[in-house]
């Protein structure tokens, strides 16, 4: 196999013709795919790489260095197939879990567009932070809800219960109200504790050894250059892709906050029997001290949080090895002491009700409420000092998704719990008078108000059908007229509108985003203060109001609870079926593969950033190429499809300048401004594109209207220099049947550019402006110079930082 960071070392033919030497590198986007697809070839060779992550090329191209009289006026093609970082084995299926984290981890990435704005900045880097803090809390709280409250404390302390149980028998008090060593309430809540501290621990491991696998790779080393260090965008700061520190104080910071959330869970209730009843001095004195000790904890959880965020500008080698140890630790020992305290022998002590949730979840949501609405606000201070029209929601996209991460983590605990509940009681019913009294209020409240939300989301949905209809019907009798010398036909002219007019959708996804995600504030207000008022489930409190109000609170209770249980078994049987079906696996691999494109800066129990070793890799392998090539002015074009495009780009903003300055993109199906630039402006915004294109030799984007994801970058060029992007393709490149197509040419939507001549056109363009007109000077040293490149990615299938 031969390395590639020193080929041609030796042999006076590739001397001769190394500028002729091109390299075509291919990197598929969203949903992965194999080597033997990208290059056409079943035989195919790994030259660099492992099993995650690697650089194929065919089997005949392995050793091109040495033949490049066999390639002239064609580049040698190869394959970066990076789709294991994200639709690899059955663990992958875990990630479901982490959906909500992975969710509020974006909108860290939304912040709009500053200027001189640093403290507002790390305000709104901050506040994300908590809201991700308060998800981890959320679903440790819905983990001790369903283990400590619903299956200890109220199922195994009610005999008629536990008697349908066997499994829960040794935890049981007999009829007269005693019963084996573990019937005692503490010591039942003290071992069900454990389900929620091994998930805590699940979640530190994981995230643990993601970074391992995924985010440990060291980037290209940069060079001192102050004029670049001034004008660099965050994308080619040299610590962008390597967040280690805040990740790891981070992971320290939310597994401490997990564990302290379930020795209060089990504490708290022990300290408050112990006030109640008059115990020993000794426990009472105790209980105090635990929950001093609590509070205090999470003081230290929120500090180590509110410390400033990432540091891009170099390297996060550095780590608090003393922090990043001592807190976990200390907060594990907490919660051990804090399950010996429970478990100490209460014989008068009995399992009554509810444990305390509604305070809990209700503190959770209220927080989470305040957080969302205060980063609203910074959002709003920040897109006013650089207002641009083409923002996602005017700068509200970041506080808008963050605010539906904690729906969605609302909704899979509530899920969870209301199933649980469900199981064990089996009435089905929460409020209507089971064996158990079920999950807190608020939870039935919550779920209740997922029927008028999903109403909102069903109006708006045909809202945009009806305008997606009429638009294909006003676009439908202009279709002919771009194929002229065609037969008119109206069932295909109704094909290509319709597909045109779905594709623009995507352009109105914020709309859709901002509504669903203001409606849920409101309502989930509305739950809060429902809950906390009454006390009581919907259909309870609703006793007594008039008829219409009484049966839609029945109504939207039974449906809120039917709906939400069944989104809680669909997502689990999705999981399992991940789990066993790669096809599956791939299907959540689309998501991670948009989600987990950022690095984890505001929840470390995210899934793992694959751009932390994607975008490493490619940097390497261009530079390597590059330098060994640099005696004959190597260049490179690099081409990306889709995803691909997205991380070409970063890949082009870490090479050196003197490297960035010899190459060209050739970008086609690409999210880059369209969803990217909007989405995320600070880092793809107007700003970020112009500056790619100046420090790029040159940029050629093409683009269809039928394309759901790509779109143009609409960058204007600076002097007489080529347009970035050029005129919309034809799709279908044929409109009926010909002489020279004689069955229906395809709509290709986002899929197959390479099938349009525009795109060998275009690499033609880019690899014969970048060849050199005059032979670059042999080299005095023995060794021999190394060959000129050029570097196109092309990917097979479609989709200032936190401070």
């Amino acid at each position: 196999m031969p390395d590639h960071t020193h080929i041609g070392g030796s042999g006076t033919v590739a001397a001769d013709h190394r500028e002729e030497t091109a390299l075509e590198l291919l990197v598929h986007g969203v949903g992965g795919t194999t080597p033997e697809e990208m290059l056409g070839d079943p035989r195919t060779v790994r030259i660099s790489g492992d099993e995650t992550a690697a650089v194929f090329r065919r089997t005949e191209d392995a050793d091109a260095e040495k033949r490049p009289d066999d390639y002239r006026g064609k580049p040698v093609p190869e394959a970066y197939v990076w789709c294991n970082l994200t639709s690899g084995n059955g663990s992958r299926a875990l990630w479901l879990l982490l959906l909500p984290f992975m969710v509020v981890n974006l909108a860290h990435w939304m912040r709009p567009t500053s200027r001189r704005m640093r403290k507002t900045v790390r305000a709104y880097g901050l506040l994300v932070r908590l809201t991700g803090l308060t998800l981890t809390v959320l679903l440790v709280a819905a983990a001790c809800e369903v283990a400590i409250d619903l299956t200890a404390w109220q199922c195994a302390g009610t005999p008629e219960c536990a008697a349908e149980r066997s499994w829960l028998g040794f935890l049981a008090p007999d009829a007269s109200g005693h019963g084996g060593w573990w019937s005692q309430p503490g010591r039942r809540l003290a071992l069900a504790a454990l389900v929620p501290a091994a998930l805590t621990g699940l979640l530190w491991y994981l995230s643990q050894r993601t970074w391992s696998a995924y985010e440990s790779q060291t980037p290209l080393p940069h060079q001192d250059d102050p004029e670049e260090e001034i004008g660099r965008t965050a994308l080619g700061r040299p610590g962008f892709w390597y967040g280690r520190r805040l990740v790891a104080r981070l992971r320290a910071a939310h597994t401490a906050a997990g564990f302290l959330t379930v020795a209060a869970a089990v504490g708290t209730s022990a300290a408050r029997h112990d006030r109640r009843s008059g115990g020993p001095a000794l426990l009472d004195t105790l209980g105090w001290i635990l929950d001093v000790t609590l509070v205090l904890g999470g003081v230290v959880v929120v500090l180590v949080v509110w410390r400033r965020g990432r540091s891009e500008n170099k390297l996060d080698r550095h780590l608090d090895e003393k922090l990043i140890r001592r807190l976990p630790l200390g907060a594990l020992t907490l919660l051990v002491l804090t399950l010996l305290y429970a478990g100490w022998s209460r014989p008068e002590w009995t399992s009554e009700g509810r444990l305390p949730g509604n305070a809990t979840f209700g503190g959770i949501a209220l927080v989470q409420g305040l957080l969302v609405i205060a980063l609203a606000v910074v959002a709003r201070i920040l897109y006013r000092t650089a207002p641009d029209p083409r923002t996602a929601l005017r700068g509200f996209a970041g506080p808008a998704v963050a605010m539906l991460s904690c729906a969605l983590g609302g909704v899979m605990s509530g899920g969870g719990a209301q199933r649980v509940a469900d199981w064990l009681d089996g009435s089905g019913e929460p409020g209507s008078g089971g064996t158990i009294d079920g999950p807190p209020v608020l939870l039935t409240w919550q779920a209740s108000v997922i029927p008028p939300l999903l109403v909102v989301v069903a109006a708006l949905c045909g809202w945009l059908g009806v305008r997606t209809w009429r638009r294909a019907r006003r676009d439908r009798p202009n279709i002919p007229s771009e194929y002229p010398g065609e037969q008119k036909d109206t069932a295909r002219s109704r094909r290509i509108a319709s597909t045109r007019a779905r594709a623009a959708l995507t352009d109105r996804a914020p709309l859709l985003v901002g509504i669903t995600s203001a409606v849920t504030l409101l309502l989930g207000a509305g739950a809060l203060v429902g809950a906390w008022v009454s006390e009581e489930v919907p259909s309870e409190a609703a006793q007594g109001l008039p008829l219409f109000f009484e049966g839609a609170a029945e109504t939207s209770q039974a449906l809120g609870s039917w709906l939400i249980g069944f989104g809680f078994i669909l997502f689990v049987t999705w999981g399992r079926r991940a789990y066993r079906d790669p096809s599956a696996r791939r299907t959540i691999g689309i998501l991670w593969d948009v989600g987990t494109f950022w690095p984890r800066a505001a929840h470390p129990f995210a899934p793992p950033c694959y751009a932390e070793r994607a975008v490493p890799d490619l940097t390497w392998r261009m530079h390597t190429w590059t330098r060994a090539t640099r005696a004959t002015g190597g260049r490179l074009v690099i081409s990306g499809h889709s995803q691909g495009s997205v991380l070409a780009a970063a890949a082009a903003w870490q090479l050196w300048p003197s490297v960035r300055k010899r190459v060209a993109l050739l970008t086609y199906g690409s999210p880059l401004e369209r969803l990217y630039g909007r989405w995320f402006p600070a880092h793809f915004g107007p700003a970020a594109l112009s500056s790619l294109h100046r420090e790029v030799d040159c940029w050629r984007n093409l683009h269809r209207p039928t394309d759901p994801i790509g779109g143009p970058v609409r960058v204007i060029p600076d002097g007489d220099g080529p347009q970035v992007d050029r005129d919309a393709l034809k799709d279908p490149l044929v409109y009926g049947r010909t002489e020279e197509h004689p069955l229906p040419a395809p709509i290709l939507g986002h899929g197959d550019y390479q099938a349009d001549p525009a795109f060998a056109e275009e690499r033609a363009r880019l690899l014969a402006r970048l060849k050199p007109a005059v032979p670059a000077p042999r080299p005095q040293s023995v060794e021999p110079a190394e060959p000129a490149v050029t570097v196109t990615a092309v990917p097979a299938d479609p989709p200032d930082t936190a401070g």
